[in-house]
């Protein structure tokens, strides 16, 4: 029997025989509008085929395409906010705190992590934009404090992988330390003459941008991103003058010179390998070498 009936005014499908097409198939590009199969959408790293616009991913995604065979050991994976000042708007901070773990899976806006990329040892950084909308707390500073400091003592290259709507109010005063306590950090990993770069993605913005996200040896960002410090309304009754359509884009922020390049997403994993590569010293001639030069100097 056919699947459809046909009737007067039109065709109609009896309600015990309709097909229901499955959720999550399609990816339809948000710039665009151009339709993908949900693989396709995945095999490129959620950049549009047709427009190369980069759709947002989570910390995790990142480390699943930088690290190795998407082997990695996380670092402070169990660290949690508290509640300092008993802050309280539509609901408690702890309420909220929950409510958001609860919905995302998350324990904050960043995860740490090192492993392997392109055969070289990276700490990575990432922060996760659906977490309080990537805010910067007391956790996130800490966990961005700690990755620094394993990085200085394995003397592993570090990436920061930041995207954020800036500090987070609940915690004030708090929040605001992190940028000092951050920038504190880059300065010993800096000394210590180990390699730092600082990734920015859609957005990036307030006390992150601020502070670590561009400290960077090497400050890159994705296509397309939003790279500001206030937002363009804050910005324009500060100035008092019209603003440049689309000064806060990665585009924008490079032709102006606070960004060294933007990277396409597929390509980031060798671009930082390439970089790394030439940013890592040459290797100490061992004992046996030396001695060996000494030798044939006296020779001569």
């Amino acid at each position: 029997m056919s699947w459809f009936k046909r009737v007067e005014k039109g065709i109609v499908t009896p309600t015990d025989q309709k097909k229901e097409t499955p959720d999550g198939l399609w990816h339809k590009c948000q710039e665009c509008k151009a339709v993908v199969t949900m693989a396709e959408h995945k095999r490129l790293l959620s950049v549009c085929g047709s427009c190369n616009y980069h759709d947002r991913i989570d910390a995790v995604d990142y480390f699943d395409f930088l690290f190795d065979g998407s082997q990695f050991e996380e670092l402070d994976a169990a660290l949690t906010s508290g509640d300092p000042l008993r802050f309280v708007d539509t609901k408690e901070y702890p309420k909220r705190l929950a409510a958001t773990e609860h919905n995302t899976g998350l324990k904050d806006a960043v995860r740490t992590a090192h492993g392997l990329s392109a055969g070289q040892p990276l700490v990575v950084a990432a922060m996760d934009f659906k977490f309080i909308g990537g805010s910067m707390g007391s956790v996130v500073g800490e966990k961005i404090a700690r990755a620094i400091d394993y990085a200085r003592q394995t003397r592993t290259p570090f990436l920061m992988i930041s995207r954020s709507g800036g500090a987070r109010m609940m915690e004030a005063g708090y929040s605001l330390m992190q940028m000092a306590k951050t920038s504190a950090k880059l300065a010993l990993l800096s000394e210590a003459g180990v390699p730092y770069v600082s990734l920015l993605t859609d957005p990036t913005t307030g006390g992150v941008t601020a502070s670590f996200a561009m400290l960077g040896d090497f400050n890159i960002a994705e296509p397309g991103a939003l790279i500001g410090f206030a937002g363009p309304r804050v910005i324009k009754e500060t100035i008092g003058k019209d603003l440049p359509k689309g000064f806060q884009s990665a585009e924008f922020v490079l032709e102006h010179g606070f960004l060294d390049f933007i990277v396409d997403r597929r390509e980031l994993k060798q671009r930082l390998a390439h970089l790394l590569g030439m940013l890592q010293p040459a290797a100490a001639p061992v004992p046996e070498q030396r001695e060996a030069r000494r030798t044939s100097s006296k020779a001569h």
